[in-house]
């Protein structure tokens, strides 16, 4: 029997549904499978970076080991003629200093960052050391390398910005420096600074008192004037009378000019210790 029209009708739209729903599907499918080509392609990418970035930190990681080798060799090698370097220590200082030498920079370290290093001291046999706060700036890591060599992670416990000085804590039991009181600081009074830069070998200069009470950066009457040569990586050192005490923290020098170094006084590094200690231990350290 033939098929009615209307019926032609029906079956010649169903089937032309049927295509459109097949074209769709395959359109739908050939665009998804395009994305995944672009998503797989960037992910490929992305891998691709990834390794390069961290072939390049484990490339720089490397580096960085096989030079902290290097610097413990070399290190090393300075441990054997550290008596050696004691005579000369002694020699290149009058007999003032001569028995004060040895025992201050046991107590005495290198303060390194990963931008620079100056110098620091202990003040408490719990491993609390003294420095200069700009030494700090800009650095996200610390260490202290001490009297025999050892590099040791440092902790920041507190700064004041504005007198420049910073306090640290390493672990560990320690020799000290006790700090004088710098009202009793005369002019003239024979001294010597400590100083380790680059942390291989200690800087010992003597000089002496050139005046007290100095004004410094932000007016306050608080530094010793000293022609004691400064060396670079002095910064945050001690500063040392004959009787072995620490009177002042070497801070800065005046540039293009000889013998004019400045050392906050040991009065107002006491002060500013003890405060930060207060206020972050709830102790006091001096």
């Amino acid at each position: 029997m033939a098929m009615k029209r209307h019926h032609k009708i029906m079956i010649g739209g169903f089937s032309t549904f049927l295509i459109c729903i097949l074209i769709a599907n395959s359109l739908f499918i050939y665009f998804l499978y395009g994305k995944l080509q672009l998503d797989y392609r960037s992910l490929n990418l992305e891998i691709i970076e990834l390794q390069t970035d961290t072939q390049s930190k484990l490339n720089e990681l490397t580096s960085n080991i096989l030079q902290t080798k290097e610097e413990l060799n070399l290190l090393g090698s300075q441990i054997g003629s550290i008596d050696k370097e004691m005579d000369l220590l002694k020699a290149s200082t009058s007999s003032d200093f001569s028995g004060i030498i040895e025992d201050a920079i046991k107590s005495v370290v290198t303060i390194r960052t990963d931008v620079g290093q100056g110098t620091g001291f202990l003040i408490s046999e719990e491993g609390y050391i003294v420095t200069n706060a700009h030494v700090l700036s800009g650095g996200n890591s610390v260490q202290a390398i001490n009297y025999e060599q050892k590099i040791i992670s440092a902790e920041l416990v507190g700064y004041d910005e504005d007198l420049d000085i910073a306090l640290l804590k390493i672990r560990g039991s320690y020799s000290k420096l006790k700090l004088a009181d710098s009202n009793d600081i005369q002019v003239g009074e024979k001294v010597i600074a400590i100083g380790n830069p680059l942390g291989l070998q200690f800087s010992v200069s003597e000089g002496i008192i050139s005046g007290v009470h100095r004004q410094g950066p932000i007016g306050i009457e608080a530094y010793i004037q000293t022609d004691a040569a400064l060396n670079p990586g002095n910064s945050g050192g001690p500063l040392i009378n004959t009787k072995g005490k620490v009177i002042g923290i070497n801070n800065f020098k005046i540039s293009g000019t000889e013998g004019m170094g400045f050392a906050l006084e040991s009065n107002y590094i006491e002060d500013v210790v003890n405060n930060i200690a207060s206020q972050v231990l709830n102790q006091t350290l001096i």
